[in-house]
């Protein structure tokens, strides 16, 4: 247990200065180059703790799990993180921080609509908590940055469809987070290449710029990489992308998937501290009570996680134990 609240710690702390580390090299790179970037790097550190859950395992790449990878890919990589590049762009690293981290509440109704997965008192509760503190932190009446805000809350949709898009992938394939990660980082990095590349054909970059969107014309891939910008760069790739993840998952496997989720529950309070002293953001009264708010809903989600596999645990335990009673008569 000591060993996984020591991946917990590590872990919501990398989690935790991504909108930060990424806010000080927004300026230096194109938003899809740098998530590019930083998740290619992210899928080969996690590569090899991906090639050991599968080692053994008898896993072979068919034409079925290539096609999931590429959609779960695409989903988080280009479609999710795209959307989270460029809300850190628009907004202050600590609203996106607080706003992405409410993905976890998305989650819940879409479990409830794609998986069929039972909506309780609680969870209802938790979503609805959660919901009110991000109303406080957009502040309806006096809104000044829809777009940063926009895109903060489609980045989180997005990826909590990822999110569901990968249970059904472990229900189906029995992937576990580690591989499902890796293989999808690395899928979605290549097709977000390809992207790019397609951007710097010529009559492509001509209409994206009469489009007005040149901000997507001729991305560049290299470009802005430099002795000042390559710190940030390897931090947000191996630490933030590779690492976090890492320790994630191996805070699921030394604790549980509910303990482990303490991490995001924990980055609404913690990031917007660091950016506080990082970056100087200021807390606005409203924004602290939004993130008090979040942090009530999130435990009142954990503690509706909990109470659920308590009481999975129990109907499991009296299945076995009327199939054992069975089988003495």
């Amino acid at each position: 247990m000591k060993k996984g609240l020591i991946f917990i710690a590590f872990s919501t702390l990398f989690f935790s200065t991504m909108e930060i580390a990424i806010k000080l090299v927004a300026t230096e790179f194109n938003p899809m180059q740098l998530n590019f970037l930083r998740f290619l790097i992210g899928s080969i550190i996690l590569a090899p703790l991906a090639l050991r859950h599968l080692k053994g395992s008898g896993f072979t790449l068919d034409r079925s799990k290539l096609l999931y990878f590429l959609f779960s890919g695409f989903m988080c990589v280009v479609v999710s993180m795209t959307f989270f590049q460029m809300a850190i762009v628009y907004s202050k690293a600590s609203i996106v921080a607080i706003l992405f981290s409410c993905n976890a509440v998305f989650v819940i109704p879409f479990a409830y609509f794609f998986l069929k997965e039972k909506l309780t008192k609680l969870s209802v509760v938790s979503l609805i908590i959660s919901l009110i503190g991000m109303i406080c932190i957009v502040n309806p009446k006096n809104l000044t940055n829809v777009t940063g805000i926009t895109l903060s809350l489609i980045a989180a949709v997005t990826f909590a469809l990822y999110g569901i898009i990968g249970r059904k992938g472990s229900l189906k394939y029995g992937f576990d987070g580690i591989v499902q990660s890796s293989f999808s980082f690395l899928t979605g990095s290549i097709e977000l290449l390809v992207l790019i590349l397609i951007t710097k054909i010529g009559f492509v970059a001509n209409w994206l710029q009469g489009a007005g969107l040149s901000q997507f014309a001729s991305i560049p891939v290299l470009q802005g990489i430099s002795w000042s910008t390559f710190p940030a760069l390897i931090y947000l790739g191996v630490f933030v992308t590779g690492l976090g993840f890492s320790f994630y998952f191996l805070a699921m496997e030394a604790t549980s998937a509910s303990t482990a989720s303490l991490v995001f529950f924990i980055k609404p309070a913690l990031a917007p501290i660091l950016a506080l002293f990082i970056l100087g953001e200021a807390i606005t009264l409203n924004v602290l009570s939004g993130i008090v708010l979040i942090l009530a809903g999130s435990c009142v989600e954990l503690i509706s996680d909990n109470r659920q596999a308590k009481l999975e645990k129990k109907s499991r335990l009296k299945t076995v134990t009327g199939a054992s009673t069975a089988h003495v008569r």
